[in-house]
């Protein structure tokens, strides 16, 4: 029996509640992953704000003035003014209660600082894209590693079962001969101890199976009632580069683009604007209603001479950089390390997989031998017991093995950034 339940930890799950492919699809409808899309849209946003700069800015107005003194509409050349003096019937265009409206604009022809900065957007929607990928690569590999546990757990407390039942039958035989006073009472003592010792532990399992449970369903909403059984359907992927950085190398992209960006607003500026205003009002001089359009357009250049702040800037950007950079040589350090380590440690791994089965078929056969020989008084009840311990114990390190290598698969995949959809049914 012990051997069919270590076969079928091979074999797909062919009915069951719920699929890898149900958790990977509720992880990315879940607030953890939403989180995580809020971020890029943000990005997007930003990117879209940048962008926005290179765009004419039109507005139109609306305005009332009051003036103390009879104050000019428009600007009036001095020999037309000269004109409208001497002939008082004429309306001239000044008053204290006028009304304009109209509209103006601006349009930047040349700022070299609002195209590096877009570049500068455009980069870190990039790594917000790819953060929210690694991070759905993280909580997949979660989701994968505490199914492990949990198909662990389970065959774990499958193996404990089959020794109380062991037990249990050994407890019958030896109760006749402790009746028939062939044998001490202290016997059954120690083999109801034992018995006790093995639901001590499947409480300290089903506990553990509550927290691996707790695991899966808070990045997915869902409970499962029993694991998924999984199979291995693509081999890892790896390069000479750490996939799982990629959101801190497009950071430290952006934050170049930054630093040139903040030295660009040194540069001169061009920029285009221009005025439209209708007034209207009544002349001051005779009260009639009069109305008058005055518009302009022209061009700025402005040069920089003297910016403090902007220097400041450039150096708080450097400062972020250079701490990004730092922070990117660690991690990559550390993570190759890490990936080295966990590369050499699979063959391992598999090979413990063929050790712990064929250890455990040894183990039976010396259980069979060892409970024979205990009934018919020719081994001590410690001596027996220890047999018993030592199939669940291989047993227990073949389940442990097997979720270990799932670990170790699924650390590899967030490394290297791997389509664990696509690795694992």
């Amino acid at each position: 029996m012990l051997r069919k339940s270590l076969l079928a930890l091979s074999l797909p799950l062919l009915l069951s509640a719920t699929s890898l492919p149900d958790l990977f699809s509720a992880l990315k409808e879940h607030a953890q992953t939403k989180s995580d899309e809020m971020v890029v849209k943000q990005a997007e946003v930003a990117k879209e704000m940048a962008n926005a700069k290179l765009y004419p800015t039109v507005s139109l107005f609306a305005k009332y003035d009051y003036y103390t003194i009879a104050t000019g509409m428009i600007p009036v050349p001095p020999n037309e003014l000269l004109d409208m003096v001497k002939d008082t019937a004429v309306a001239q265009p000044f008053s204290q209660n006028i009304m304009k409206e109209g509209a103006n604009f601006t349009m930047p022809l040349f700022v070299k600082s609002i195209y590096t900065m877009s570049d500068k957007a455009q980069k870190m929607q990039k790594s917000a894209k790819a953060k929210k990928r690694i991070n759905l690569l993280k909580n997949e590999a979660v989701i994968v590693g505490a199914n492990a546990n949990y198909l662990y757990l389970v065959e774990l407390d499958k193996s404990l079962d089959l020794k109380k039942k062991s037990l249990l039958e050994t407890q019958k035989t030896i109760q006749i001969k402790v009746d028939n006073g062939r044998s001490p009472a202290s016997a059954l003592y120690k083999i109801d101890d034992n018995i006790n010792q093995i639901d001590i532990t499947k409480n300290s399992i089903a506990l553990q199976k509550e927290q691996l449970i707790n695991s899966i369903r808070s990045l997915t909403g869902i409970t499962l009632e029993s694991p998924i059984q999984m199979q291995e359907v693509n081999s890892i992927q790896t390069s000479d580069t750490i996939e799982s950085l990629s959101p801190l190398k497009l950071k430290i992209e952006a934050n170049r683009l930054d630093i040139d960006a903040q030295k660009e607003k040194l540069y001169p500026t061009l920029v285009a604007y221009g005025n439209y205003t209708f007034s209207q009002a009544k002349a001051y001089n005779n009260d009639k209603k009069v109305n008058e359009n005055y518009g302009n357009v022209g061009v700025i250049l402005n040069i920089p001479l003297l910016a403090m702040g902007d220097y400041t800037e450039i150096k708080k950007s450097k400062i972020q950089m250079h701490q990004d950079k730092v922070e990117y040589q660690k991690l990559e350090e550390e993570l190759s390390s890490k990936a080295k380590m966990l590369q050499n440690s699979l063959p391992l791994l598999e090979n413990s997989l063929k050790l712990s089965q064929k250890s455990i078929a040894n183990k039976e056969k010396l259980l069979k031998i060892a409970k024979v020989n205990y009934t018919s008084g020719r081994l001590s009840t410690e001596e027996y017991l220890r047999y018993e311990d030592d199939v669940v114990a291989a047993s227990a390190k073949l389940y442990k093995t097997q979720a270990q290598k799932w670990q170790t698969l699924m650390e590899l995949a967030v490394i290297y950034a791997n389509n664990i959809e696509e690795m694992v049914k």
